[in-house]
């Protein structure tokens, strides 16, 4: 049972939270109209500028459970085809934690049609300055181990992503790749008796793409979208030494419907997440094998220049941590924004 435990404590935290540790994770908040979260190329998207704060909790049962923070903002310069933002996190898990900066720049091409009619391109680069933490000082041992330092360790180290749109009226897709650097991470060598002979994590890369459409042009719209997300993480345990590789493949299937009312506008959908590679776990006749499945309903309204949307994750299978769901909230702002600039429902650049 022990090892039942193990084994399906490290898949779900791994999975949820390995990724965490090396940036801002991609749970579901770019539902919520906050692409710049995910996108680079989104700052400054708009003709004004929006505010987007979100808080995620998971498993409220479980003591320190994993925990989310973030605040962003980005507007454009001016009437220019250039836009700005500045992004802020806590990433929290157990013993655990991540916090960051980063800065953005995008700029916006406009490609051809007239001024009412959408066909732009953008791309955007977000340096980072991250700070990774291990709080080692409760960890207690009567005989000495040197695989404890007994004290709270941290490394702060820079990276940088990078990010494209294209927007064509109700159609978008977008790409990323997060953590070009590639930063070794020697958080967990510190203090430690024999630094060589444990890991390194370097490498950890992570490549988005995503795309969707709006239909409808009445006082309804429904949007279909896909997201696609591929991450690499390199370990070695001396420098010399052949690299271990790992990749973990998520694709996400989204369905959304708007409804404009005199306040704002309302709306709600689905996602559905699922990865490509499995757990092995072990059962009384032998082994199963379990892949991740999140079921996420969305609701959100915007009233007027604020919006404020809630989503919950449901994690399917016979084999979960715990029985509770993944709780986000976003809370955003829309300031110096105009009348509708093109003739649709364009997808982030309202």
């Amino acid at each position: 049972m022990k090892q039942l435990i193990l084994l399906v404590f490290s898949f779900f935290v791994f999975t949820f939270q390995s990724v965490a540790q090396e940036g801002i994770p991609v749970y579901f908040d770019y539902l919520a109209d906050n692409y710049y979260l995910v996108y680079p190329s989104m700052a400054g998207i708009s003709q004004g500028g929006k505010i987007r704060g979100t808080a995620r909790q998971q498993w409220f049962s479980v003591d320190e459970a994993p925990s989310l923070q973030t605040l962003n903002v980005n507007f454009r310069i001016g009437d220019s085809n250039s836009g700005v933002g500045a992004i802020v996190f806590n990433d929290a898990n157990g013993y655990h934690a991540l916090s960051g900066v980063k800065l953005t720049y995008a700029h916006h091409i406009k490609i051809g049609g007239d001024a009412r009619y959408l066909n732009q391109f953008s791309f955007g680069l977000s340096p980072s300055y991250l700070q990774s933490s291990l709080d080692e000082s409760d960890f207690r041992s009567v005989n000495f181990d040197p695989a404890l330092v007994g004290s709270k360790i941290s490394e702060g180290y820079f990276n940088l992503d990078i990010g494209f749109s294209y927007s064509k009226m109700e159609f978008y897709a977008h790409a990323a790749i997060l953590n070009v650097l590639g930063s070794d991470r020697n958080l967990y060598r510190f203090g430690r008796s024999d630094p060589d002979n444990l890991p390194v994590i370097d490498d950890a890369r992570k490549f988005l793409v995503s795309t969707g459409y709006i239909f409808g042009r009445n006082d309804w719209q429904i949007e279909p979208s896909m997201l696609f997300q591929l991450s690499q993480f390199k370990y070695q345990r001396v420098r010399d030494a052949d690299a271990v590789s790992n990749a973990e493949k998520t694709l996400d299937f989204n369905i959304k419907v708007y409804k404009d009312v005199p306040f704002g506008r309302i709306w709600g959908g689905i996602s559905y997440r699922r990865s490509f590679e499995g757990a092995q776990f072990q059962t009384a006749n032998g082994f199963g094998e379990q892949k991740l499945q999140l079921i996420t309903p969305i609701i959100g309204a915007n009233f007027k220049n604020f919006l404020v949307s809630y989503n919950y994750s449901y994690q399917t299978g016979d084999i979960r941590f715990a029985d509770g769901g993944f709780h986000q909230i976003t809370l955003g702002y829309n300031f110096g924004q105009a009348e509708r600039k093109y003739d649709c429902y364009c997808p982030a650049s309202q």
